[in-house]
């Protein structure tokens, strides 16, 4: 059973998260280089940001819907980044996760390492009641996906990976205040909608519970233990 370092960043601000995770990736990665293997470290990072919207390597300027004298007048800030996925927001009230994981340790498949990820919120969302599934074709986590009209999206998915290091990670809307996305196609997905926890139940949730939950879900699928 692998050890994973567990961190709670509480709220920080995008660009010092990203900094800090990619130093852990090298780390990670150079530690490799050197032969050693064994010695690579696991991580699991959750944050929440303020308000910032990222595109991903593979991303769409047209999927962003507001200029940037729009942002700066509402105190949202930008970022192309190096992750695969298109646009996202992310923002006070969604947790945010960066596992930092050497897959050499666990499988050598990024599509088992995303089905992971997924599997963990699936099962953290049954906790509240709510039925997450997935959409055929697409990452992350989805309600009633199939069902026209009604499919929202409550998780988005965007890794990177060197060497078999794992770095960014998803984005649950807890408490998110779901107007951000309005400027923007979310995922450049234009037809299907975006919701939360809070949304589906009605309620706020409390981010600690939901962070309590995230970990105890993480180590069961990924069966992992933490420090």
């Amino acid at each position: 059973m692998e050890l994973v370092i567990f961190k709670d960043l509480g709220s920080m601000n995008y660009e010092e998260a990203w900094d800090y995770q990619e130093g852990l990736l090298k780390e990670n990665v150079q530690t490799k280089m050197n032969g050693g293997n064994g010695g690579t470290t696991h991580y699991l990072l959750l944050v929440e940001h303020p308000h910032v919207y990222t595109l991903g390597k593979s991303g769409h300027m047209e999927n962003m819907l507001i200029g940037e004298e729009t942002m700066q007048e509402k105190g949202i800030q930008f970022f192309r980044i190096n992750r695969g996925g298109d646009i996202t927001y992310h923002g006070p009230g969604q947790l945010v996760g960066y596992p930092i994981l050497d897959l050499e340790k666990f499988y050598t498949d990024i599509g088992w390492y995303l089905r992971n990820l997924e599997e963990v919120a699936i099962r953290l969302l049954s906790d509240y009641g709510i039925v997450g599934d997935r959409s055929a074709g697409e990452t992350g986590v989805w309600i009633e996906p199939d069902v026209k009209g009604r499919a929202r999206k409550i998780m988005a998915i965007g890794v990177r990976c060197s060497r078999w290091i794992t770095m960014h990670g998803f984005a649950l809307n807890v408490n998110t205040d779901l107007g951000y996305f309005g400027n923007i196609v979310p995922c450049g997905i234009q037809d299907k909608q975006v919701t939360s926890i809070e949304r589906e139940l009605g309620r706020v949730v409390s981010m600690e519970e939901v962070k309590e939950k995230w970990k105890a879900r993480f180590a069961e699928v990924f069966v992992v233990t933490f420090a």
